[in-house]
């Protein structure tokens, strides 16, 4: 009876494993420079918090799932969010499509002209921005200073964080989304 079970249980653990998680520990083991600062975790669930569009319109990080989705946490008064903002915008640029995509959260009172004046001043030009002005969904992710990225899988879940600027243009950087985008 007991190698019937362990059978059923191999077989269970075999057609259940999630693939994804053979990614992140990919993407864990590649992980060198700035990257190193990226720290995995278990997956877990965003709260359902809106946020606002550039155009004034409720949105949601739920409308990027089915996609690896690095969201970024900035403010257009953080020099490190400042000098860090061109190589999202690269990285958006090699990398973005069906598969990923870089979002970025200005949090409090980012005016949208500010926004939109400090983008075009350092040439980002690919970037999904919204904004988080009462600060709801960076408060209620720990996000207690800035930057913040925030790795999302498809299925919206929050996988790995890197607490302060990274050069997410690198080689390194890029490694590592594309171990998790295979």
């Amino acid at each position: 009876m007991l190698p019937i079970r362990a059978a059923v249980l191999y077989t269970a653990l075999l057609f259940g494993a999630n693939p994804a998680a053979a990614d992140i520990a990919a993407a864990d083991a590649l992980r060198a420079g700035d990257m190193q600062k990226l720290s995995f975790s278990e997956p877990q669930a965003l709260p359902e918090i809106g946020l606002l569009g550039m155009d004034e319109a409720p949105r949601s990080l739920a409308e990027f799932r089915g996609k690896w989705v690095l969201v970024n946490f900035w403010a257009t008064w953080c020099p490190p969010c400042r000098t860090e903002m061109p190589s999202l915008g690269a990285l958006q640029a090699a990398k973005g499509g069906a598969q990923f995509e870089v979002v970025t959260v200005a949090t409090g009172r980012n005016a949208v002209q500010g926004i939109t004046d400090f983008f075009a001043e350092v040439g980002v030009q690919h970037l999904t921005a919204l904004r988080d002005p009462q600060m709801e969904l960076a408060r209620s992710m720990g996000v207690a200073g800035l930057p913040v990225t925030v790795l999302l899988n498809p299925e919206g879940q929050e996988v790995a964080r890197l607490i302060g600027d990274a050069d997410w243009n690198a080689p390194e950087a890029h490694a590592v989304i594309d171990a998790l985008m295979q």
